[in-house]
């Protein structure tokens, strides 16, 4: 009888940790975070569970994991506005705000659970508010620091508030957005994002 696992195979470490991963993004992205156990992760995969404690310590560590999948696909997004200051950098700024509302719209239910999560999980909450979007918010006053030494942008009074304000609005605003409904039109939503960012940072044109 079946049970609708996958089948066991061997794999490599990697890709034995790899699988694990997909399973707990893709559970992620259909029940919340408090529902989330191994026994419900290794289900979803061709491995045994105590294949699991190999690579994570508990659901925690395995929520770490994933942010840090996500943290590094959108800091790949901002890379190029986050270490240039050469060329049109509002229309940077445009590009990189698109880039980040389609990977919103892309992986919007897991972001949304983990979001969730973080109101009601004290680690998972330092997970994702202190440790991504603190380190977001950390590189983004960096940039604008620069910005403004060089004249680029506009001076700010408070370098890393003005960060923490940008990165926690945009995360909300395309949670409530995209995030919700991926099919919804993103144009009204990166203009809206546009305007906000450009304005703070550089004025009017």
């Amino acid at each position: 009888m079946s049970t609708g696992r996958p089948p066991r195979r061997r794999r490599s470490p990697r890709e034995a940790e790899d699988e694990i991963l997909r399973a707990a993004e893709v559970f992620l992205a259909e029940r919340p975070f408090a529902e989330l156990t191994v026994d419900e992760v290794m289900a979803r995969t061709g491995l045994s569970r105590s294949a699991f404690y190999v690579y994570f310590r508990d659901r925690h560590g395995l929520a770490t994991r994933i942010l840090e999948h996500i943290g590094a696909g959108l800091f790949e997004i901002d890379r190029g506005w986050l270490e240039s200051t050469e060329g049109d950098s509002r229309q940077l700024v445009r590009e990189t705000l698109a880039a980040g509302t389609r990977f919103f719209a892309e992986r919007g239910p897991l972001l949304r659970a983990i979001a969730d999560a973080a109101a009601s999980d004290p680690e998972v909450e330092r997970l994702y508010r202190t440790g991504l979007l603190g380190q977001f918010a950390q590189a983004i006053a960096g940039r604008i620091e620069r910005g403004s030494a060089i004249g680029e942008m506009l001076p700010v009074p408070d370098a890393a508030a003005v960060a923490q304000a940008l990165v926690l609005m945009t995360e909300r605003y395309l949670l409530d957005t995209v995030g919700r409904d991926p099919t919804a039109d993103s144009g009204p939503v990166v203009e809206a994002l546009a305007l906000i960012w450009t304005r703070t940072l550089y004025g009017h044109d």
